[in-house]
């Protein structure tokens, strides 16, 4: 008896320390075994998991939100620790606790924080597929509906996630009740519960069998997309893309459209902001015909909105909708219906309309300039349309006041290059990359120098090597750390390019050159790049030409740079021959490790040890 009681201590034990832990005035301990909870649950078995560890749980559903966050993730992951499918149900049930009958997630889906009600929708909707039809009928809809007529808005904003994840499984009878309880939801008097309706719709929608889908879903739709809220309006916007996709063309028109045309001309220019964020998934469900009809007039009109969010929103939208155009209609809808007013937006008067413009307007080159079909076999490109209509409209954002428009062109240039050569606009481009890479704000800068290598590639070396590798020199001693770093990957990216022999020639000169520099940052800058260009120059160039540098620097009179000398001949020693390293190496890694400051002997041992790992390495490969 006494093992017995023994035994039953010890199992006991996991469940004492979990209460203790949970009653804790610590909320970081709770929190932790909270967290711990499936290792507890493994610890007592399914059995009494089921019938204490659940309605202990139940009980601190009124503790900190972030603990609640946690029991609602973790109650999600519960399935196989009550187990399985045949008792999952008890993850829902009611449990007679301290504060009454409560079920764990049902509870934790009705509090006020939001995050914690989403994740407890979030597991309800991952336990819902492990429950058989006849659990979900018994157990799961029961739950949705009564957190779906319940008396707090944050109880109906959270039926609205379950809907779609039990209709497909239960029967005709449950099937209504749960669109006519949807519905209701739909008709709310909180906005909030509407909002929610509103965002669930599509999904829904997707679920529901077409005849229902027309008779109960489509008036849900259209109420909510005449809401009073034009917070529920927008959401009405998305629901339309995945009802629309799911009508035959002829339904769309007569069911969709109407309200589809309303939304896009809403007084509300949130909602027509959604439109045109939406535009191109709506121009796919609705098809070409619609698009030709339809939605050509309404992308015009968000194109010249009054509001500059409604026009940025579209215009970010350009290439995509071209693109999606009809094959046979493409080119005359683009010339007569869209360039007008893309013509418009360059010379815009917000700066974040004209910036989403540049980000895709290059896209509508291979568009435009895409194989033409002289014969049934024979294709041709066509640059033609892009030279005579788009080039200007190019030429003029690079002299763009706008940083970002300018660099947003740049960065997009192999559009163009594809269909009319970069030439084009290589006289244009250089004023423009000059302007960017000595704007006065940092990220400018770095963000056109990560775009050299691209640049470079299509410009070709001799007119990268005449108007733009000062620029890239230039960039190694800038002010800021971030951009020096950058330009030091931009010229291994060159190198990647261009070849070895070209930074011999070219590069790598004037990168020595910096060694004496009078600012030791720019000494520093130096080794950081030898760091790199080891890598791509080869052994060979390394040791005659930039090696010695690096061991002339190891008598610096700053200790910063006499430790980057070791740290850069430990980076560059699989690149070194053995006898490089014996001969050449070792002696001043051993004169640094005597040095006076610590961190440079520091370093020197680091280097030391590496490369003596180098060296034995290099020694079995022979």
């Amino acid at each position: 008896m006494a093992t017995s009681d023994s035994t039953s201590d010890d199992s006991l034990y996991p469940i004492a320390v979990l209460i203790d832990e949970l009653k804790n005035e610590d909320v970081q301990l709770r929190l932790n075994s909270i967290k711990k909870l499936s290792t507890i649950a493994l610890a007592l078995g399914v059995e009494r998991t089921r019938s204490e560890l659940i309605p202990f749980l139940t009980e601190t559903i009124y503790d900190e939100d972030e603990v609640l966050l946690a029991l609602a993730e973790q109650l999600g992951t519960f399935t196989t620790l009550v187990g399985g499918p045949d008792h999952v149900h008890c993850l829902l049930d009611y449990i007679l606790c301290l504060y009454g009958p409560q079920p764990p997630l049902e509870s934790l889906a009705t509090v006020e924080e939001t995050v914690v009600r989403d994740k407890a929708v979030d597991s309800l909707r991952a336990i819902s597929s492990q429950h058989s039809p006849a659990d979900l009928e018994g157990h799961f809809v029961p739950l949705v509906q009564r957190l779906a007529a319940g008396d707090w808005f944050t109880s109906r904003t959270s039926a609205c996630g379950l809907f779609s994840v039990c209709y497909q499984r239960v029967g005709p009878g449950v099937k209504a009740d749960l669109r006519s309880h949807f519905r209701t939801l739909c008709q709310d008097d909180t906005p909030m519960v509407r909002r929610a309706a509103a965002s669930k719709l599509g999904e829904f929608a997707r679920v529901v069998e077409v005849e229902y889908l027309k008779s109960d879903l489509i008036p849900m739709f259209v109420n909510l997309a005449q809401d009073e809220q034009d917070s529920v309006r927008l959401l009405a916007v998305e629901a339309c893309v995945s009802i629309a996709s799911l009508l035959q063309q002829d339904d769309v028109e007569q069911l969709v459209m109407p309200t589809l045309r309303q939304c896009a001309g809403d007084t509300s220019w949130r909602v027509r902001y959604m439109v045109a964020d939406k535009f191109t998934e709506l121009q796919k469900a609705v098809g070409p015909d619609i698009t030709k009809t339809d939605l050509v007039p309404a992308f015009q009109s968000l194109l010249k909105d009054t509001e500059a969010e409604v026009r940025a929103a579209a215009a970010h939208k350009v290439r995509d909708f071209c693109q999606n155009l009809d094959q046979v209609q493409q080119e005359t809808i683009i010339m007569t219906s869209v360039l007008p007013y893309v013509k418009d937006l360059v010379a815009d008067p917000n700066q974040h309309v004209k910036s989403a413009l540049a980000s895709v307007i290059m896209g509508l080159s291979p568009i435009l300039g895409k194989h033409k079909l002289v014969s049934a076999r024979v294709p041709i490109v066509s640059g033609h349309l892009t030279i005579e209509h788009l080039l200007p409209l190019f030429l003029s954002q690079l002299k763009d006041e706008c940083p970002e428009v300018r660099l947003n062109i740049i960065s997009n240039l192999d559009c163009v290059n594809e269909v009319i050569g970069i030439q084009q606009l290589s006289q244009s481009l250089l004023p423009a990359i000059v302007e960017l890479a000595e704007d006065s704000k940092w990220r400018v800068r770095l963000a056109i120098i990560e775009y050299m290598p691209l640049l470079a590639g299509q410009l070709g070396v001799e007119f990268f090597d005449e108007k733009l590798n000062s620029l890239c020199m230039t960039w190694l001693v800038d002010h800021v750390y971030a951009i020096r770093e950058a330009a030091t990957l931009n010229l291994k990216k060159l190198v990647e390019k261009f070849g070895a022999d070209w930074a011999q020639n070219t590069v790598i000169p004037k990168v020595l050159a910096m060694s004496r520099d009078q600012n030791y940052l720019h000494r520093m800058t130096c080794l950081f790049c030898i760091n790199v260009l080891a890598e791509v120059c080869g052994t060979e160039i390394t040791v005659k030409v930039m090696l010695p540098t690096v061991l002339s620097m190891a008598t610096d009179n700053v200790a910063n740079v006499r430790f980057n000398v070791a740290k850069t001949l430990q980076k560059i020693g699989p690149v070194l021959d053995q006898n490089t390293i014996q001969t050449l190496v070792k002696p001043i890694l051993d004169n640094l490790h005597v040095d006076t400051d610590v961190d440079v002997k520091y370093f020197a041992s680091e280097a030391i040890a590496g490369i003596a790992g180098v060296d034995s390495d290099q020694t079995v490969s022979a």
